[in-house]
């Protein structure tokens, strides 16, 4: 499966941890990605500066859902559920 181009679910919804160029602290959830172009698509792909966690991120049929907004929800379901102390 692709990525929907101008979802960007996964650069939105979910934290990251580890710095992101213009981002030195990470990303907080829920927090639009500073390297997301204004048409949502990813200034770090297949760059080396990209995090690790978005390079292994794989869209899936479970994850992605038949729409953005469906992403969106899943996404945002699985940071609350794997979020640290809850």
């Amino acid at each position: 499966m692709d990525c929907r181009i101008g979802c960007a679910a996964c650069c939105i919804a979910v934290s990251i941890s580890s710095p992101i160029p213009g981002m030195p602290e990470g990303k907080p959830a829920g927090i639009r990605c500073i390297q997301l172009t204004e048409d949502n698509r990813c200034r770090l792909f297949g760059q080396a500066e990209r995090p690790a966690i978005c390079v292994s991120l794989r869209p899936s049929e479970e994850m992605c859902g038949p729409t953005d907004a469906d992403a969106y929800r899943y996404l945002e379901a699985l940071e609350r559920l794997t979020k640290p102390g809850e």
